[in-house]
């Protein structure tokens, strides 16, 4: 079981000011449970929702609430927490902590113990709907998904408030799945089969000639080589690229055109469980193809008549199952955010990744790419910096994940 690499870690539990607090008893001993060392630092206003005795208790170590303890004068290490954390999760995670921790705010042992913190650190957010949907908790946690931090996205359901909507954290024991599967080094999406398309389409016009686009293939073939490492068999369809590698559990089928790529697709979609459709497809192919090479001198064809190619995620996305998600991709060179959400909707994707041109270093041909992630549950779209295509495969899974219904 994935609950026992556990067993011996160190893990730093924050605790913020909210309502959910009193979740965190049941994440801490669940830990425990586990075999776990845990200390807990509180912020002065989580002290008013559960007290440092009830979590004392549960972890078996002193609670820390402030940089001293008042009578002794004993000051309490950030650095040293930092050094002695192999995880942190914070959770409840508070639309004020999120702000200081994005901004660097260091006024309290919580968030002065995250800028010291050297090990993965997961964030689970807690807040009334129109908090969590204001665009500035939005940019503040972008921001620490751009820093490295793995936000367990909050469910919808009542709050506190009486009001009904997206802001109530994550279930403890969702929460304690999520760090052992870290520290396990699997996934959620361990065990699941991926269907993933990459690379260019070729539409031939003659058997030397085509119509094509400059897609490398780099992108779909770094999102299958990390699926595979996260535990999941990976069926890659792919269009012409260069000489790309794979990993073990990832199986490659090549092909050429559009209608070769769809009925590819369509063949593994049946029992995919996650599709990310990364491959950039010809829009249009000839209406005739030549099965010998047009000579100018002799063939007079001034003329090329096109016809439209298959939409392949307009298709998939008809067939799609409530129990399957479905990831397209978009390259727009104006209005960007409305076309992806339009093509979002229209094609019946859970989640769409909008491909940048307009800044240095991004889109075909490069190494490193700029995504914004854009999602149909409501949520606020995701804006990371220029990154390697392997860490942007990565921050597309991570929210994957979130999309996925974790394991039992």
């Amino acid at each position: 079981m994935s609950a026992q690499a556990l067993q011996g870690k160190h893990i730093v539990v924050g605790v913020c000011g909210g309502i959910a607090a009193y979740k965190t008893a049941t994440l801490v001993r669940l830990l425990i449970k586990a075999g776990a060392e845990v200390q807990v630092i509180m912020t002065p206003a989580a002290r008013e929702f559960i007290t440092p005795l009830t979590l004392s208790t549960l972890s078996g170590n002193p609670v820390i609430t402030e940089f001293f303890t008042a009578n002794t004068g004993e000051w309490h290490s950030h650095v040293q927490l930092g050094l002695w954390a192999d995880a942190m999760v914070i959770a409840p995670a508070t639309a004020s902590t999120i702000a200081k921790m994005a901004t660097g705010v260091a006024d309290n042992m919580l968030v002065t113990s995250y800028l010291s913190c050297r090990a993965q650190v997961f964030v689970a957010p807690a807040m009334d709907l129109d908090m969590m949907a204001h665009p500035t908790t939005a940019r503040n946690l972008n921001t620490l998904r751009s820093d490295g931090c793995i936000i367990i996205e909050p469910a919808a359901g009542e709050l506190a408030s009486h009001l009904v909507g997206r802001g109530r954290m994550e279930e403890p024991e969702r929460i304690f799945e999520r760090l052992a599967q870290y520290f396990a080094g699997s996934s959620s999406l361990a065990g699941k089969h991926l269907l993933i398309t990459a690379g260019p389409t070729y539409e031939r016009i003659d058997p030397v000639r085509f119509i094509g686009n400059f897609s490398t293939g780099k992108m779909g073939y770094a999102i299958a080589n990390e699926a595979a490492r996260r535990g999941a068999r990976v069926t890659l369809v792919s269009g012409p690229v260069g000489e790309l590698s794979t990993v073990d559990d990832v199986t490659v089928v090549p092909v050429e055109s559009a209608e070769q790529m769809l009925a590819a697709a369509e063949k593994a979609f049946a029992t995919a469980d996650v599709t990310v459709l990364a491959a950039a497809v010809a829009d249009y192919r000839p209406a005739r193809q030549f099965d010998r090479k047009i000579k100018r001198e002799h063939d007079g064809i001034e003329q090329i008549e096109l016809v439209k190619n298959p939409d392949i995620a307009a298709t998939l996305g008809a067939q799609k199952a409530d129990n399957q998600r479905l990831v397209g991709f978009a390259l727009e060179t104006d209005h960007p955010m409305e076309h992806a959400a339009e093509k979002l909707a229209r094609k019946h994707l859970d989640m769409i990744v909008l491909n940048s041109l307009s800044d240095p270093g991004a889109g075909f041909g490069f190494d490193t790419n700029k995504v914004t992630l854009i999602f149909a549950d409501g949520r606020q779209p995701a804006s990371f910096p220029l990154k390697t295509k392997a860490e942007v495969a990565a921050d597309i899974l991570n929210n994957i994940e979130s999309l996925i219904e974790l394991p039992q």
